[in-house]
């Protein structure tokens, strides 16, 4: 069943939730204002999304917009690193890895930690931000979701994806492309992970 979402508008500012989202932000707002205050309940935090490229305060990084549902995976937002971590291989350079998917970088990620050997997801996964440590290296199809909304001008970024037992796809953003380059090159790494409302 697909998520029914709602999209609120205030002059050039419109952000899209889901209705579910909205009911509950709706609810607590009302029940605020009739309801004494308790003073051993803590505010509601806001799920309000900031616009797309925006730092979104508490959640790690730069809102790269909204994910709908799909496979096992619930709607979410993404949420990239504001910066590079540097540049690593991918790593197992000429060995079969089970990181396919081309748009859950999760899965991906995990495959690969639990294999070890792999630099680029290990940096993704090792970084923290506002507290968040549930980072992943960014499968094709969140790369291009940052190049669609030019999150990230220039340069090449390792996705979580292998083609091959030799490469893995990237991304590069001067040139808005996907290809395939070998395990054993350096790439940049951009961490993401995913905020679920």
């Amino acid at each position: 069943m697909k998520t029914e979402m709602i999209t609120l508008k205030h002059g050039d500012a419109s952000i899209k939730m889901p209705a579910s989202s909205l009911a509950k932000l709706a609810m607590a707002s009302v029940f605020a204002q009739v309801l004494p205050q308790a003073a051993n309940v803590q505010p509601l935090v806001s799920t309000v999304a900031p616009a797309v490229g925006e730092y979104w305060p508490g959640q790690g990084g730069i809102n790269a917009g909204y994910v709908a549902a799909r496979g096992d995976v619930p709607a979410h937002y993404l949420i990239f690193g504001d910066k590079d971590l540097g540049e690593f291989k991918w790593g197992r350079y000429q060995e079969e890895s089970a990181a396919t998917s081309k748009w859950d970088g999760k899965a991906n990620t995990d495959a690969l930690i639990a294999a070890g050997g792999h630099p680029a997801a290990e940096a993704a996964r090792a970084h923290t931000a506002d507290g968040h440590s549930d980072f992943d290296l960014p499968a094709p199809a969140q790369l291009h979701q940052a190049w669609a909304h030019d999150l990230i001008a220039k340069g090449a970024y390792w996705s979580s994806s292998q083609r091959s037992a030799d490469i893995a796809f990237y991304v590069s953003f001067g040139g808005g492309y996907q290809g395939s380059v070998g395990k054993n090159g350096e790439l940049r790494v951009r961490p993401v992970r995913r905020f679920f409302i």
